[in-house]
């Protein structure tokens, strides 16, 4: 038995998701492989908190996503970054670059129940579920054969193009014979929701000290979305605090400038690896998300950076007939591959020099964020990073959100 799409795409988490709802509405016909049964939503879609850059934001309510929320997202409209110990500080305020805000936060968990939401409504779309990737089944005509395992037994589809999209530990880009580079950071991300003494007020808190990053994302629940990395050697431990010795660990890691830290929903805790894919194409196959790259959370710029390159893809494969042509691929390649490297290039020094308590790098940092923080030509470029418009951006990234 075999069936044939115009798209098969191996996970439906958000870059997999969203990719599926973006060639829908140009029609395709594309396949969406999804490990999780229908009626519920995948595991990636927790109680972590999103940050959506301005372009993510645009692109999403253009797809008619973002529309679908349940709960009122939290608006980012400064960004204070500082390290502990070091000089200096960057405040960047939206308001000075005639916006009212560089993006939203959103919660996982709603953002993914949007997501169903959208798919439901797709008219192109046909969804294997709970189905996982077996292996290929060979090449020809112009065609990938793919071999997926149902709950009716194993199924082989055909398609010009195989995207794929589950994580970071994909199948299908081991099936494809592409390396990785991997990089453990040794640290271990915690996540929670927490209530302050005040308020969010608009302004997305990141704090640097020796052990790791600590933010405070502002929530549209009055909560703020705590993230907050500590050594692999630690985590053990910060894991057995009770909430009140939780709250008191995170305090001191990042200050007091949004208050006194009152009350902590449950914890999650992540390692942080990056992972990135040495090449993003093979024939008639493309890796999007994390399959292609896996990268530190600092600056939240996994998503955004994903949403990017699938929304670059369906932007070509509106242009062409073939959907995955040599010369298509290799445009996207052309096209993403500033943007990836740039972003890359941010998250993991950035990570990098805030987190080495080397003393001598101490005045470097001091006199980084002393630049960012007054020199007009270095803000201007970290917020188009920030808000995700910097370089050949997708058209749906550059739409006005309504």
């Amino acid at each position: 038995m075999s069936a044939r799409h115009d798209v098969v795409i191996v996970g439906g988490g958000l870059v997999g998701a969203s990719l599926a709802i973006a060639l829908d509405r140009l029609g395709r016909d594309v396949a969406l492989i999804e490990a999780t049964p229908a009626g519920e939503v995948p595991a990636v879609f927790d109680e972590r908190n999103l940050s959506f850059a301005a372009a993510t934001v645009n692109a999403l309510t253009a797809l008619g996503v973002l529309q679908r929320l349940r709960h009122p997202t939290g608006p980012i409209q400064r960004i204070h970054v500082s390290r502990a110990g070091d000089f200096g500080r960057v405040l960047l305020q939206a308001r000075d670059y005639g916006r009212s805000e560089f993006g939203q936060v959103v919660v996982a968990r709603d953002f993914g129940t949007a997501l169903e939401d959208a798919l439901a409504a797709c008219t192109h779309l046909t969804r294997y579920r709970p189905a996982r990737f077996v292996a290929l089944a060979g090449m020809g005509e112009g065609l990938r054969r793919v071999r997926i395992a149902t709950a009716d037994g194993e199924t082989e589809l055909e398609t010009p193009l195989l995207v794929g999209a589950d994580g970071s530990n994909s199948m299908v880009r081991d099936a494809l014979g592409i390396a990785v580079e991997r990089h453990d950071y040794a640290q271990r991300l915690f996540v929670a929701r927490v209530r302050t003494s005040r308020a969010p007020d608009g302004t997305a808190w990141e704090r640097f000290g020796n052990d790791g990053p600590t933010a405070l994302l502002p929530r549209g629940d009055r909560h703020y979305g705590l993230i907050h990395g500590v050594p692999e050697d630690q985590a053990e431990a910060v894991a057995a605090l009770d909430d009140a010795g939780w709250l008191a660990h995170a305090q001191a890691a990042f200050g007091w400038r949004a208050g006194k830290f009152l009350a902590s929903g449950p914890r999650s805790a992540y390692p942080i690896v990056r992972v990135l894919a040495e090449r993003l194409v093979a024939p008639r196959a493309v890796l999007l998300g994390n399959a292609a790259q896996s990268i530190h959370p600092l600056g939240a710029q996994g998503f955004n950076l994903g949403l990017r390159d699938a929304l670059t893809l369906a932007e070509l494969m509106a242009q062409s007939e073939d959907a995955g042509g040599d010369a298509l691929l290799a445009e996207y390649v052309r096209r993403r591959q500033p943007d990836r490297e740039r972003t890359l290039r941010f998250s993991d020094g950035l990570a990098r020099l805030t987190s080495n308590p080397a003393p001598l790098l101490r005045p470097v940092r001091s006199a980084g964020l002393l630049a960012a923080g007054s020199v007009q030509a270095v803000q201007s470029m970290l917020v188009g990073g920030a808000m995700g418009f910097a370089g050949d951006v997708p058209a749906l990234c550059r739409e006005v959100a309504a």
